[in-house]
C-alpha cells in the first residue's frame, strides 16, 4: 500500500508549531534544534522574534539567522508529520536574495585567509602534532 504525500500536504493543517514545520521543512534536522534557535531569538515570523510554540499559517514569512547568514522564506504550505525530502521542499520557498559579487569575493578571501586547521578545533592530531614539532625543528 502506497501512501501518496501530495494529499498530506495539500489538505494539511490550518496552522502548525514553529518548531515542528522548521524540523518538517528540513531548515533543522531535529525539532529539539529548531526550538532552540527559536528560543535563541534566531527565527523571525512576520518580522517578530517567534517562541517554539508560536502557530504558523501559509504565507507567513520566516527570517532565520543561520551560520551562512539570514535566510528568508516564506511558508506554502503545511505539515505536521515528516514528509519525504522532495515533498519537505515544496512546503517553503526561499526569497533570500542572492549574494552580491562583492559578498562572494569577501567570503572567498576569508577562506583563504583564515588559518589551517582552524576549523577542527579542540587538541591537534597526533599526525599535525609531528608535522609542527618537525617543522620547529625538534
Amino acid at each position: 500500500m502506497k501512501r501518496d504525500h501530495e494529499d498530506s500536504t495539500s489538505a494539511g493543517p490550518a496552522e502548525v508549531r514553529l518548531d515542528v514545520f522548521l524540523d518538517v521543512a528540513c531548515l533543522f534536522p531535529t525539532r529539539s534544534q529548531a526550538a532552540a534557535a527559536c528560543k535563541g531569538g534566531k527565527v523571525d515570523v512576520n518580522g517578530h522574534a517567534a517562541s517554539p510554540h508560536r502557530m504558523i499559517r501559509v504565507g507567513d514569512a520566516l527570517v532565520i539567522t543561520m551560520a551562512s547568514g539570514r535566510r528568508t522564506f516564506v511558508v506554502r504550505a503545511l505539515s505536521e508529520r515528516h514528509v519525504p525530502k522532495a515533498v519537505a521542499r515544496t512546503l517553503r520557498e526561499e526569497t533570500t536574495p542572492a549574494p552580491t559579487p562583492e559578498q562572494l569575493e569577501a567570503r572567498r578571501l576569508e577562506r583563504l585567509l583564515a588559518p589551517e586547521g582552524g576549523d577542527r578545533g579542540g587538541r591537534l592530531s597526533k599526525r599535525d602534532r609531528r608535522e609542527r614539532e618537525r617543522f620547529r625543528g625538534w
